[in-house]
């Protein structure tokens, strides 16, 4: 893990020009916000006591640019300290990014992913009926529905020919519907960092990492910036039952973001995150390696409408942080011909690409990962203690 807790592969590639933000943990203080540099971490919490509330100043960017605050830790210290079985308590450590912001993701943005929840579904969550299914399904679909936009009148007529084919799914309406799948991946101060643990719940059998971009949002619907996640899914939980999301999705230590959210400027954006490319590497204890990739360019849905979309719900006065979904879908067995991929104890996960740096994680099962126990609650006093609050 510490291979991927050095500045070098933390951060973009571009750092030096980066604007990065971020959340270290200080003992006595609690969560600080931070600006991330090659050489250090600065206090920014002159310009706001939160992630949410930096993110709602409308200069934000320039603030941080402008005020980049007291060094409080050298980066390479607090990155090799954030790794969970090599934590100094005494010493800071980074968190998640994001703090009160609603935990929102997208599903079935992709047609790989899109096939393979269809799979699923049609498997009833057994893995060793997968490799069957999938066969079957793609004789009907075919495997090159990267063409067919959401919601047209070219979607519409497709969907009425697999409803006559016998093959239509719940996830294909969200995959080619007008309506995006936008659900509740994680509460609020419950994700995890960069060199924490990741939790998958100890009956799954069938279980699957999902490197993402993350946009972070504010509450009038703006994408300020953005960052790395895994969304760490349960595919046996929600085959057998798409009323099992929850369960499928939001697990202790289920959610992993970071490592830092880069703030859009003239130097990053909205059409950067459109071209990035993620990779994803799988390493287990027993030597096996799996490798996989998720291209945004090959989105069935602009960014920016998966953002309007969940904000066109409800309100979100903290923002929100969104998932943005991904097309790498595992086939890769690993424990038998025709099981597939399922995650192992000790799987250690990098997700990683060239404009927003490196975020790596350590499986364990949900039930042995710490609890979360710091919620709104302690960051108030945390905040008030501080001379933070208005």
């Amino acid at each position: 893990m510490q291979q991927h807790l050095l500045p070098a592969t933390a951060l973009p590639e571009d750092a030096s020009r980066a604007l990065l933000v971020g959340r270290l943990w200080v003992q006595g203080q609690g969560p600080v916000l931070v600006r991330a540099t090659p050489d250090g971490l600065h206090d920014l919490s002159h310009l706001a006591p939160t992630m949410s509330a930096l993110l709602e100043r409308p200069d934000a960017a320039q603030a941080v640019r402008d005020n980049p605050g007291a060094r409080l830790a050298p980066l390479a210290e607090a990155l090799a300290n954030s790794a969970h079985d090599a934590r100094d308590p005494a010493l800071p450590w980074l968190l998640a990014p994001c703090d009160l912001q609603a935990v929102k993701a997208a599903g079935v943005t992709f047609v790989a992913s899109m096939l393979e929840r269809v799979i699923e579904e049609q498997a009833r969550g057994d893995a060793g009926r997968a490799e069957a299914v999938r066969r079957a399904v793609v004789a009907v679909i075919g495997d090159n529905l990267a063409s067919v936009r959401p919601g047209s009148a070219e979607a519409l007529k497709l969907k009425d020919v697999l409803i006559a084919q016998g093959v239509w799914s719940q996830y294909l309406e969200v995959g080619i519907g007008p309506d995006a799948e936008i659900f509740t991946k994680s509460q609020p101060l419950s994700a995890v960092g960069t060199g924490a643990q990741v939790g998958i719940h100890p009956r799954s059998e069938w279980n699957n990492p999902e490197p993402e971009i993350v946009l972070a949002v504010d509450s009038r619907g703006a994408v300020r910036g953005a960052t790395l996640g895994n969304d760490v899914n349960l595919r046996d939980f929600e085959g057998r039952s798409a009323l099992l999301l929850g369960k499928a999705k939001d697990n202790n230590a289920s959610c992993a973001i970071g490592p830092f959210i880069r703030l859009f400027d003239e130097h990053f954006g909205i059409d950067d995150v459109r071209r990035c490319d993620l990779a994803m590497q799988v390493t287990g204890a027993d030597g096996f390696v799996m490798q996989g990739a998720s291209s945004l360019g090959q989105i069935s849905r602009d960014p920016l409408d998966l953002a309007a979309q969940a904000m066109s719900q409800h309100q979100y006065p903290d923002g929100f942080m969104l998932f943005l979904g991904t097309m790498f879908a595992p086939t890769q067995d690993r424990f038998g011909p025709g099981q597939g991929f399922t995650h192992a104890v000790g799987d250690l996960v990098t997700v990683a690409t060239p404009r927003l740096g490196t975020l790596v994680n350590r499986v364990d099962h949900c039930d042995r990962v710490a609890p979360w126990t710091y919620g709104a609650g302690a960051l108030m006093r945390d905040l008030a203690r501080r001379g933070l609050l208005a």
